[in-house]
């Protein structure tokens, strides 16, 4: 065993002390990734997914690299542990691994413009209280345009840090808005328990009730 001191970096992550607490960042790991797929010199956008349209598998011709578009999809899949504003873009592109478009990699593309206009932008954790565990979620419904399943998000707030966060589409088909919200309750539910749970073990028990907002 060996004290490395205080953790200033690690895996990627940059981790930075203040008076506010702990701010971890991957602004050198974006970097890399956009220098990967030659757009250090691009226009940055101020959203990461286009909203006017949904990603399909019968649009548009086969993108030429698949191999590239894997490396770049896997990149971002591993920056979202400090982003989670992007979870439901790079979910949305992970989609299309086995077969990607030109289409799916121009989200992708735009996924990184974002990430250009927003290096600096991280996780803060704070000294917090650990009475409370607060829940959100939501959940489109029949959002796949090919297979009609849904997709729900939710995150977890310990006092005020956000420590669980998921976009994830549904296995089965949802026959209402109100199913596919119900069933986006029920993962974040499940999550909430599990946090729970850990955090009993750490003697660190919550005794309050976990609200979930919908």
């Amino acid at each position: 065993m060996k004290d490395l001191g205080s953790l200033s970096f690690f895996l990627g992550i940059s981790v930075t002390r203040n008076e506010q607490g702990l701010f971890l960042s991957q602004h050198k790991y974006v970097e890399d990734i956009i220098n990967r797929a030659g757009m250090s010199s691009c226009n940055t956008i101020k959203t990461p997914v286009d909203t006017n349209g949904k990603l399909s598998l019968s649009t548009g011709p086969a993108y030429k690299n698949p191999t590239e578009y894997h490396s770049l999809a896997g990149a971002l899949q591993y920056l979202t542990f400090t982003r989670p504003d992007i979870s439901y873009a790079v979910q949305q592109i992970c989609l299309y691994m086995h077969d990607p478009k030109e289409v799916n990699m121009q989200a992708l593309r735009r996924i990184l413009r974002y990430l250009k206009g927003t290096l600096t932008h991280g996780l803060h954790l704070t000294p917090s209280s650990l009475s409370s565990l607060v829940s959100y979620t939501d959940a489109d419904w029949g959002g796949c345009p090919d297979t009609r399943r849904s997709t729900p998000g939710y995150c977890v707030y310990l006092g005020g840090n956000l420590i669980s966060w998921s976009a994830k589409r549904q296995p089965t088909v949802s026959r209402s808005s109100a199913e596919a919200k119900y069933r986006g309750v029920a993962n974040v539910v499940s999550e909430s328990c599990w946090l729970r749970n850990i955090l009993l073990e750490l003697n660190c028990p919550i005794s309050k009730a976990t609200i979930v907002f919908l």
